[in-house]
């Protein structure tokens, strides 16, 4: 995890999707809450399971909007 003033970038490479799913929870319950977006790359080479689970199905009460960016290995969380 890394922060870049107000964004906060998750990689999620490697990971099954159980274990993406609890990352993004934990990321999502402690990152500060000035953050405003969360840059979340989770590729799409190697598949999509990952790409999909991010863009279509995980929700949590804090991401306002998903931004689908041109980058195909990356979705951007915008943070109420």
């Amino acid at each position: 995890m890394n922060i870049h003033g107000l964004t906060m970038e998750i990689d999620l490479h490697g990971l099954t999707l159980d274990e993406a799913r609890a990352e993004l929870q934990r990321c999502l319950k402690s990152c500060p809450k000035d953050i405003t977006e969360i840059e979340v790359i989770h590729g799409y080479t190697n598949g999509s399971v990952l790409k999909n689970f991010v863009r279509r199905q995980f929700k949590h009460p804090r991401v306002s909007k998903k931004i689908i960016t041109t980058n195909n290995g990356m979705t951007t969380f915008l943070l109420k």
